[in-house]
């Protein structure tokens, strides 16, 4: 890339070649600001290949594939390199033609392109079968010397992965939980989710220990007070100071008698004491009253 910089003016090339840097920086973490700085670069310099392969990239990581698709080729014009062909199949697929992605699987071009390459386009083509609902094809297609191989390349995790997958589609889930058990195992970088997929076919479920509301209710639960074994629930009102008692209590409930023998009153002889006065009684009172003045 620096070597085709080169033909480029000297503060040109520099500017050119910063916004390339952060293209490569930030094309998996941050795609949209990746494709931003590829048209900046694309701007300043777009007769360098190295440049129109940079803004296919971005344009194809954020699903602008028409556009990726464009840039891929000038890139090839400007080369005569074929490594890019299974990418650019790959974008025929993304929009939504199946049928020339596979025609390009069967283009003199892809016995040009080596082994990595090779496996690349066999990936894109057993997809497009796929797109078109050709699962049994697909899985044909990944059938391979470098699928059965038991060493481990920078594709097997991939290509074992995809095969899984074409599996699943075909109605092969027994044998689809072999290989993703070989892609996992040969997945030592992440670049598939095989773990996952093994787990989600076993009913495994996974708790991820660092997710802040998970660990806000543990801290919860582990706040609150645990109950011991043949403890009652109480319903009762407990109060908590003296101002609570005598808001509940009457003053004559708070009194103690202590000249009390433990002998209750008759409710009867309560009730005549407490009961109301007659009319006749009331009448008997006030003739009394008149006859003492």
């Amino acid at each position: 890339m620096r070597q085709e910089l080169k033909s480029l003016p000297k503060t040109l090339a520099d500017d050119v070649a910063r916004n390339l840097v952060m293209v490569a920086r930030l094309l998996d973490s941050e795609p949209e600001e990746a494709y931003q700085y590829s048209r900046v670069a694309l701007r300043l310099a777009s007769r360098v290949a190295a440049v129109r392969e940079a803004a296919g990239f971005a344009s194809y990581v954020t699903q602008r594939y028409s556009e990726a698709l464009t840039e891929f080729r000038a890139a090839r014009r400007m080369t005569g390199r074929v490594d890019l062909w299974p990418v650019m199949a790959d974008c025929e697929r993304g929009l939504s033609r199946p049928e020339r992605a596979l025609a390009m699987a069967g283009e003199p071009e892809v016995k040009q392109l080596d082994k990595a390459g090779q496996v690349e386009m066999r990936l894109v083509a057993a997809g497009a079968r796929a797109d078109m609902e050709q699962f049994d094809a697909a899985v044909v297609t990944l059938q391979s010397p470098e699928l059965a191989s038991s060493s481990v390349q920078p594709w097997t995790a991939r290509l074992r992965y995809a095969y899984a997958e074409a599996l699943i589609a075909a109605g092969r889930a027994d044998e689809a939980r072999d290989w993703f058990a070989k892609a996992a195992e040969a997945d030592t970088d992440g670049s598939t989710n095989a773990s996952e997929r093994l787990a989600e076919i076993d009913g495994v479920e996974f708790t991820d220990a660092l997710d802040p509301e998970l660990a806000e209710d543990e801290a919860d639960r582990a706040e609150a007070p645990k109950k011991r074994a043949g403890d009652v629930a109480d319903d009762r009102v407990i109060f908590e100071d003296e101002e609570d008692v005598e808001e509940f209590y009457d003053e004559d409930d708070l009194e103690i008698d202590e000249d009390f023998d433990g002998v209750v009153p008759a409710r009867e002889q309560d009730a005549e004491s407490d009961a109301p006065k007659t009319d006749q009684a009331d009448k008997a009172d006030k003739a009394e009253e008149t006859k003492a003045e």
